[in-house]
């Protein structure tokens, strides 16, 4: 919608269509776009198996989406292939055997990349530990939505700060407003501020990124950063944050959460605000994740172990 000018946008009445789960893009793809694309290849359910691993494996590690369309591109792709060897070994047999039983094509994990003639997309997972200054955050791509982590390092310097990996104005502001508040709460590293410059980082250094709702992160990994604690991975967040320690509300909540499902993170923090836009979010997700409505920063590094040791117990949870 941000490509739609404003007066006319303030006219038009947007009707919002949330990604689809990992569980519902299987069944759209046995029920309605795999017998589609047999029936247009001309091949019957009884010459083709495909198990429900092939499927899951081609959601997971073939398609990025928050909807249906390259899966479908790819059950094409996989009957074509199916076609092909269907009738060289239908005519092969016909030749030497008459009356031989039909052939079956098996498709397997091991023939998903042949038969689709492509690599797997790579995901983010977390894993299972995590140095000092760097946290897991939530994010929002025209895809659905996807983690990314926020890296922090001192380097010895003037006090500088250094922030890459294409991010936009918004979220340089963010990073700004992260170092602000986390020199304002812990006073006693101002020294560390002082005699290091700080570089913030976003991985993936090629794709662009905007917006305030990695504010949360940012000011966590600097946090972690400066007291040398590291935060669980199993931890994801995201949240715009102010001056005043405040997290506001952000958007696209449940392709986030669905991104956190993916990557195997298992509690995750939104803003108190957002707590509403849980009933948008499939409760396969919500049984995955323990969802962590908070207010505040400090509410945040408490419960991740930063800010003091109450968090240890959530963590190892």
């Amino acid at each position: 919608t941000d490509t739609i000018p404003e007066p006319l946008l303030n006219r038009m009445e947007v009707i919002r269509f949330e990604g689809y789960t990992p569980a519902e893009k299987l069944s759209i793809a046995k029920e309605h776009l795999l017998p589609k694309a047999m029936d247009a290849m001309g091949i019957s359910k009884e010459q083709v198996a495909v198990s429900d691993d092939v499927l899951q494996t081609i959601i997971s590690d073939y398609t990025r989406e928050a909807g249906v369309r390259g899966l479908r591109k790819h059950m094409d792709a996989l009957c074509r292939a199916a076609a092909v060897e269907i009738a060289k070994h239908t005519d092969e047999t016909s030749k030497t055997q008459p009356g031989k039983e039909p052939f079956v094509y098996s498709i397997t994990p091991d023939r998903i990349r042949d038969d689709l003639d492509m690599r797997p997309v790579h995901r983010e997972k977390t894993p299972a530990s995590q140095k000092s200054g760097v946290v897991t955050g939530l994010a929002w791509t025209s895809v659905g939505g996807e983690i990314l982590y926020i890296e922090t390092l001192f380097t010895k310097g003037k006090g500088e700060l250094i922030i890459t990996g294409k991010l936009g104005d918004v979220m340089k502001e963010s990073a700004q407003i992260a170092v602000s508040l986390v020199k304002s709460m812990f006073p006693d590293k101002a020294k560390i501020f002082q005699e290091n410059d700080l570089h913030i980082h976003v991985p993936e250094g090629a794709v662009p990124k905007d917006g305030p709702s990695a504010g949360i992160t940012m000011t966590t990994a600097i946090a972690s950063l400066v007291t040398d604690r590291p935060v669980c991975p199993q931890y994801a967040m995201t949240g715009e944050v102010s001056l005043r320690g405040v997290i506001s509300p952000i958007g696209g909540l449940p392709e986030k959460l669905l991104a956190a499902q993916r990557a195997g993170v298992k509690h995750a923090f939104i803003p108190k605000d957002n707590e509403d836009d849980l009933r948008d979010v499939p409760q396969e997700v919500k049984d995955q994740i323990t969802v962590i409505p908070v207010r505040t920063v400090r509410e945040v590094l408490e419960q991740t172990g930063v800010l003091t040791d109450e968090g240890n117990a959530l963590k190892s949870a």
